[in-house]
């Protein structure tokens, strides 16, 4: 139960950062570019997030499993499953840290990875034993996390497709779920 509450809030830190439509959070920037806000205006299909062509959802996994295995990770099997009408813009990848001989090591791989396979690194924040970097390719937004301390270590990447489509899909998701 204790890990999947460090999983929970884990969770809710990315999506905090990662803001719908927004810069999130006030970390440091890595070049010149908000990408941030670029991948969250985007209004229709194409490439205006992160250039190039935009993969769909099973592509954007495919990439992340690739580039998270060749690293040294191994899936969580309890990591959250992404609700099924969202399934065609989000993402969600949960890193066995306890698995990986050094999980700071293994993210840093995967990230490299991914940023050689064409996703483009934007925003970047580092606090108190937490990493979070934005990645975009296509229409796609990656947030790549790495939460550690004494004695646990989550690793997670969640991706969100920004088209209007999806923006539209999650608004609603976020409405439905809203407590009254």
């Amino acid at each position: 139960m204790r890990k999947a509450k460090w999983v929970a809030a884990a969770a809710g830190v990315v999506l905090l950062v990662a803001g719908c439509g927004s810069e999130g959070g006030s970390g440091k920037r890595d070049g010149g570019s908000s990408a941030g806000s670029s991948a969250g205006s985007t209004a229709g299909g194409g490439s205006e997030a992160g250039g190039g062509d935009s993969p769909d959802a099973a592509a954007v996994e495919k990439e992340i499993e690739a580039a998270a295995t060749a690293a040294g990770f191994v899936q969580d099997a309890s990591g959250e499953d992404v609700p099924a009408e969202l399934k065609d813009c989000m993402v969600s990848w949960t890193a066995d840290a306890e698995k990986a001989a050094d999980p700071k090591k293994s993210y840093d791989a995967t990230v490299k990875t991914l940023s050689g396979g064409g996703w483009k690194e934007g925003q970047s924040t580092e606090q108190s034993g937490s990493t979070i970097k934005t990645l975009n390719k296509g229409t796609w937004s990656l947030k790549a996390s790495s939460h550690g301390a004494a004695g646990f270590s989550i690793v997670m990447f969640i991706g969100t497709d920004k088209t209007a489509k999806c923006e539209a899909l999650f608004r609603a998701d976020l409405e439905k779920n809203k407590k009254p």
